[in-house]
């Protein structure tokens, strides 16, 4: 095992950590990366390692998987077995919620974590797993410096009116905002764009990060303009179990005549919808699109919908279209929803090819589409790692 330092990356989830191990070299190296998921119920690892070392996949025990500190636990003597000589000198961890305040990545400070605690409310669906990993990550690595890397971090280059809600203007003030979320993989998109197609990374961008969260974003220059997330990880898009958009007198309705509680329609809103809802079968894109019943068939048609909507509306925010980028599990991977979204869409400038887009080329739109239309894998995980690299540099100067 080198010397160099080593960066541990984690993103904790609700019933979930993704871990990563990085290299801290001229650039992070991955080394390892992996998922541990439905922890408190069946968990289950996956890991990958370096060249040379065989893929991990095997079910957890309760025991190895009951909270996110046990997790960890379990994750962290999976690294050791495989490098048994690495020390942590940096970790970095993905936390959803950064307020109106933190705009770039932040050493953890007891005043920051106080800040952080301060936000749960406005994510209470991943906030406190995030705060969950990192107490256990910081009882874990006493000494390592720990950094927080923040999804609406981003986001904070929004003009004001795609900033602000028309209500009263003191709840702008209290931290009522579309904030926008995802923006670790926006921030990685922006990254590659600028390293393999300037030209487009210059221009106005639209990304669409579809996975089992799923959100998207219209870029000027590589800078956020405009998301389709809002104050919440539960709007725009419908997801995997959340409802995306949705009119609030829903909510109105379901607490006045059906006697719901507010923790009913928030659980309802957040795990039992949007994919999972609509089909009554799964939140997966892959099984839905493998059923082909007449409810998993009318998700999926919902879901494209939306997204050409607001491929619509975000053009329109931005001032045109020079590139369409897909992300995320079903962005990189599904062709159909790829083809789906694109198709008869010539009057926006995207024009698609078939059999680029089935080979899961990068550049998957015709030489004659006026935008480009792009398949580009993200990577949270790294940003993360490059935040860590960059103030344990900064540290040791």
């Amino acid at each position: 095992m080198t010397k160099t330092p080593v960066a541990l990356t984690l993103n904790a989830g609700s019933s979930s950590l993704k871990f990563g191990l990085f290299a801290i070299e001229s650039t992070p190296v991955e080394m390892a990366v992996g998922l541990i998921e439905s922890i408190g119920k069946t968990p289950r690892l996956k890991a990958s390692f370096g060249p040379g070392m065989s893929p991990l996949a095997r079910d957890l025990t309760p025991a190895e998987a009951a909270d996110h500190r046990s997790a960890l636990a379990t994750a962290l003597s999976v690294l050791r077995a495989h490098f048994p000589d690495a020390r942590a000198s940096a970790v970095g961890h993905r936390v959803v919620h950064g307020g109106p305040s933190y705009d770039r990545p932040m050493v953890l400070t007891p005043e920051v974590m106080a800040e952080l605690q301060r936000l749960s409310p406005f994510a209470p669906i991943h906030q406190p797993h995030n705060l969950a990993g990192i107490g256990a990550a910081m009882e874990a690595f006493p000494d390592a410096l720990q950094v927080a890397c923040f999804d609406t971090a981003f986001h904070r280059t929004h003009p004001k009116v795609n900033d602000v809600f028309a209500l009263p203007r003191e709840y702008y003030d209290k931290g009522v905002r579309r904030y926008g979320f995802h923006g670790l993989s926006y921030d990685y998109i922006a990254g590659e764009l600028k390293r393999i197609a300037p030209l487009i990374h210059d221009g106005r961008v639209i990304v669409a990060h579809l996975g089992n969260g799923a959100s998207m974003c219209g870029m000027i220059g590589g800078r956020s303009v405009a998301s389709t997330m809002g104050f919440t990880a539960l709007d725009g898009l419908p997801m995997g179990t959340r409802t995306g958009q949705i009119d609030p007198g829903v909510i109105f309705y379901m607490v006045q005549q059906e006697g719901k509680s507010i923790d009913e329609v928030r659980e309802l809103f957040y795990s039992r919808s949007g994919l999972l809802g609509l089909s009554g079968l799964s939140n997966d894109m892959r099984a839905l699109e493998a059923a082909g019943t007449v409810e998993a068939n009318e998700a999926i048609d919902y879901f494209v919908f939306r997204i050409r909507r607001e491929l619509g509306g975000l053009a329109a925010a931005l001032g045109g279209l020079d590139a369409l980028v897909f992300c995320g599990g079903i962005g990189e991977n599904s062709r159909l929803i790829r083809e789906r979204v694109c198709e008869g869409m010539g009057w926006i400038g995207l024009e698609l090819d078939r059999e680029r887009n089935g080979r899961n080329d990068t550049v998957i739109s015709t030489d004659m589409s006026r935008a480009r239309i792009m398949a580009v894998p993200t990577n949270e995980e790294l940003v993360i790692a490059r935040a860590a690299k960059k103030f344990l540099e900064s540290a040791s100067t």
